[in-house]
């Protein structure tokens, strides 16, 4: 059996040969993961470090910034992914420490790639714990096409008003009462208020499909999927929001990988507050 949005501790370990890979990271503190790993970590798991392993230049050619977390070449990340083992239908299984929002990210960077057997572990890991650092066994295999799409700030500018855009920041950030990493506070004008741990229940696990469902076709209607935009401050949270939907069954939208990081770095982009 293959896993495409979540896996349960149990699940996992019933599995044969997966990849595991370990995101955790803090924003505050960008070493705390990497410690936390050394510490101790789900047997055979690899750590990806969110700003050494999962990003690319923050300056475009152009000398604009992309964002605090912008994308890294597909073919780098690709590269990455061979030197780990990735092969065609191995099953990968990201978790992190932070409720999901990091393995979200590398969940959707894992379809960008073109790979589906790609899951977040939903929970906490209840299993063995080891120091031990596994070593990888590169493989030749190559990138397909993409299972997602993204939409970029120039587009996303002329689409105002025509997509629905759903911003994964915590409320007061949305509402420009605070903002403690970006260089203006507010939101996208449009956009609506989605905090990703809004998808997570008292136990730290998903909400079940239905009610996940349920609560996000409030925010899409009149909207179908792939009218949608997820965004958030720097691209990686928001990929929480697009795996509780796909999860929920209600498909794939667009994230914005540059997010209010690199969009509030233009004083010509419009900002809304409140």
């Amino acid at each position: 059996m293959t896993y495409t949005t979540l896996i349960s501790p149990a699940e996992l370990r019933a599995l044969t040969d997966p990849l595991i890979l370990d995101c955790s990271f803090d924003l505050a503190d960008t070493a705390a993961g990497e410690r936390a790993y050394g510490a101790g970590h789900i047997p055979g798991a690899h750590y990806l470090h969110l700003d050494r392993d999962l990003c690319g230049d923050k300056t475009a050619p152009d000398g604009s910034f992309r964002g605090r977390h912008p994308l890294p070449e597909r073919e780098a990340f690709a590269a990455l992914m061979r030197r780990l083992g990735l092969a065609a239908g191995r099953q990968v299984v990201a978790y992190d420490r932070q409720g999901g929002p990091y393995a979200a990210h590398l969940w959707w960077m894992l379809r960008w790639l073109g790979h589906a057997e790609v899951a977040v572990l939903d929970g906490a890991w209840d299993g063995e714990m080891t120091a031990e650092v596994p070593a990888g066994t590169a493989t030749d295999w190559q990138p397909g096409e993409p299972l997602v799409g993204q939409i970029d700030a120039a587009t996303l500018m002329k689409k105002l008003g025509s997509v629905r855009l759903i911003d994964a920041r915590a409320a007061e950030r949305f509402r420009g009462d605070v903002e403690p990493l970006d260089k203006a506070a507010g939101h996208i004008p449009g956009a609506s208020n989605r905090f990703f741990k809004d998808n997570l229940g008292a136990d730290g696990r998903f909400k079940p499909a239905a009610l996940l469902r349920a609560e996000f076709q409030v925010l899409l209607a009149p909207h179908a999927a792939e009218a949608v935009v997820q965004q958030c401050g720097s691209g990686v949270t928001a990929c929480h929001n697009l795996l509780a939907m796909r999860h929920a069954g209600l498909g794939d939208s667009l994230l914005y990988p540059g997010s209010w990081s690199e969009w509030s770095s233009d004083p010509a982009r419009p900002i809304a507050t409140g």
